[in-house]
């Protein structure tokens, strides 16, 4: 009898211990959905999901190799798409998805010997209705057009107070994308990707007009 009792008793054992792992698991899994959020403001889910996904070694690497100058080299003017900088394989105009292969989550490119911006918008897969490659440096016709400056950067209203966005968000509405990882611009890659709620501190200010001081009454 006493054997059987042993086992009885290591079989209750074993049974209470995983009802007590499960439920562990419960709790931690439960803490963790806790955890999202169900208010986010202008897709600031994007943020959030690409902060908690991407590596945290990923997010700070930094190779250098991309200034604020190159990045409005490729544009018409501050906000605009910027143009493809390199040769498009023709099969990639029949599946502009394959776009993402290298821009949806970015990487080095053996190829370029760089590593590939990571788009803020991978779910608007037309690339080619707002992103073309330039063909020739003539224009189409004659013009006086003249860019507008790029925002200023750090323009903190105090000087410990974090800085304004300086753009607008849409289409850019994921600020993991821009600014963090490798293939960030070095003046505008940040050093506390960690956090993900970026917009918690930082408010949207376009520099489109003066902005006006506040005057408290009296």
């Amino acid at each position: 009898m006493k054997p059987v009792l042993r086992k009885g008793k290591i079989a209750t054992c074993v049974a209470i211990l995983g009802c007590v792992g499960l439920s562990l698991f419960s709790i931690e899994t439960a803490a963790a959905d806790s955890q999202v959020p169900s208010n986010f403001d202008n897709q600031g889910k994007k943020i959030f999901t690409a902060q908690r996904e991407i590596p945290n070694q990923n997010l700070t690497a930094d190779s250098g190799g991309r200034n604020l100058a190159g990045f409005y080299s490729l544009r018409q003017y501050p906000g605009s798409p910027p143009r493809i900088p390199h040769e498009v394989d023709l099969s990639f105009s029949g599946n502009e998805t394959d776009c993402l292969s290298c821009h949806e989550k970015g990487g080095f490119s053996s190829e370029f010997g760089k590593f590939a911006p990571v788009t803020p918008h991978p779910e608007n897969s037309l690339c080619y209705q707002c992103h073309a490659q330039v063909t020739t440096e003539e224009p189409f016709v004659e013009t006086d057009w003249k860019s507008i400056q790029p925002p200023r950067l750090g323009q903190s209203f105090l000087s410990s107070s974090p800085p304004p966005v300086p753009h607008s968000l849409q289409l850019r509405e994921n600020c993991i994308a821009c600014h963090t990882g490798p293939a960030a611009a070095t003046e505008i890659r940040i050093t506390h990707a960690a956090r993900g709620d970026c917009r918690q501190c930082h408010a949207t200010a376009e520099q489109t007009a003066p902005l006006n001081v506040f005057t408290r009454p009296e």
